[in-house]
């Protein structure tokens, strides 16, 4: 995947790809890595991790002191590691980002050529719709969005 231009003015292009450890952000991973070798762009795998609300007394500083940070980037480096081979894990780019999902997408995505997503439609007419947060980058993104599906929740939906 490497992304070598011959003119000096060229600049190799990026995709970023929204990962949370689930099966759909692993097929846009890997879907993401196959269009960077067509493409010759390099990926950058983009995870979001916040603080949960505290719902309840005494909770506090147990939500406070877990490392929700720490969660996110294991997430990440086990789905780069399981989504590709290891001569691609490598030229993966991972960036950990606190915030909300979709702004952290929408702006990781600012300088790049496609942003790539994972769908979570649950089959039938719900599996029509998108998840919140593709739906918002879909509609506020600065560059083109790919919404890639898994295959494996494809067939179930069909059963």
């Amino acid at each position: 995947m490497s992304a070598l231009g011959t003119d000096p003015q060229s600049r190799p292009g990026r995709i970023v790809v929204g990962v949370d450890g689930s099966s759909h952000s692993e097929e846009a991973l890997r879907w993401a890595i196959g269009q960077a070798r067509r493409t010759d762009q390099q990926v950058e795998a983009v995870i979001s991790w916040t603080m949960p609300v505290d719902y309840g007394i005494g909770t506090a500083g147990a939500i406070a002191a877990y490392d929700w940070e720490g969660v996110a980037t294991t997430t990440l480096k086990e789905t780069v590691a399981h989504a590709t081979d290891p001569a691609d894990a490598d030229q993966v780019a991972q960036r950990v980002v606190m915030g909300h999902p979709a702004k952290v997408l929408l702006d990781a995505a600012a300088d790049a050529d496609l942003l790539v997503v994972g769908s979570r439609g649950r089959g039938g007419f719900k599996g029509l719709l998108l998840g919140s947060v593709s739906q918002h980058v879909i509609a506020r993104a600065p560059c083109p969005v790919a919404v890639v599906r898994d295959p494996a929740a494809a067939e179930e939906s069909e059963d």
